[in-house]
């Protein structure tokens, strides 16, 4: 891929800049296939422009707390890949999930030119996916974990397993995933003293609690690592 041309390659920066909170110069550099040097002096030049970039000494940059800058436009691609994605995501089981994307989306799309939005409601009646086509719903909860998973919370479930033994557990949410259309919890399960995999379908009621807790030092990948080397089978065998 050639190089992005410069002005190009500095909006793209400032748009990594404002959705995540940190990013580094040799991530930006091998995203936009340019030298890390490249990528300094696009910073300075940024910073000149007067918008204010942060620099943490070892980690990276990111914007200042507070800055805000006006929302980008979209390209006809790129709107059309966010109405795509809105009939798929209508699929999903989870209807927290379900409600609070097209919520966002309904929002994004206040941003879109005027030829843009009439162009994604044309888009939105000749785009289906026949998957879950009779909008089963299976579970409510999915935006409730995505909260405590990231600001490191207990909660408390009720949960009737496969084998339909019901218990109640206190659990520390670490990810989630979907596989076999249905979503599945990851979290280290306080009654066993060890990790466990939860089907948000078979959970029957959820708490947050206010307790917090220390996150836990493994990558998702490295989860996954340790269940195929204690189980031999795939990360959906501990099944709760």
């Amino acid at each position: 891929m050639s190089e992005k041309p410069r002005i190009s390659r500095l909006t793209a920066i400032i748009t990594q800049l404002q959705s995540k909170r940190i990013v580094t110069a040799t991530y930006l550099a091998e995203k936009f296939k340019v030298s890390v040097r490249t990528i300094y002096r696009d910073i300075r030049t940024i910073e000149q422009s007067g918008i204010p970039v942060y620099t943490e000494e070892g980690k990276g940059y990111s914007l200042m707390e507070g800055f805000y800058l006006p929302p980008i436009s979209f390209s006809e691609e790129e709107a059309n890949a966010l109405v795509t994605a809105v009939n798929l995501i209508e699929t999903n089981k989870d209807k927290s999930f379900v409600d609070n994307y097209k919520n966002a989306i309904t929002k994004i799309k206040a941003v879109f030119k005027t030829t843009q939005k009439e162009k994604s409601e044309l888009l939105a009646d000749r785009v289906i996916f026949r998957y879950n086509s009779n909008e089963e719903t299976t579970s409510t909860n999915l935006t409730k974990l995505q909260t405590a998973i990231t600001s490191f919370t207990c909660i408390q479930i009720e949960y009737n397993s496969l084998q339909k033994k019901y218990s109640k557990r206190i659990v520390e949410p670490f990810a989630l995933y979907s596989t076999n259309e249905n979503w599945l919890l990851i979290a280290y399960c306080k009654l066993r003293n060890d990790f466990r995999v939860f089907r948000l379908d078979l959970i029957h009621t959820l708490l947050i609690l206010e307790e917090k807790f220390t996150p836990h030092k493994m990558t998702l990948q490295e989860y996954f690592e340790i269940c195929r080397e204690k189980y031999s089978t795939t990360p959906d065998t501990p099944l709760s």
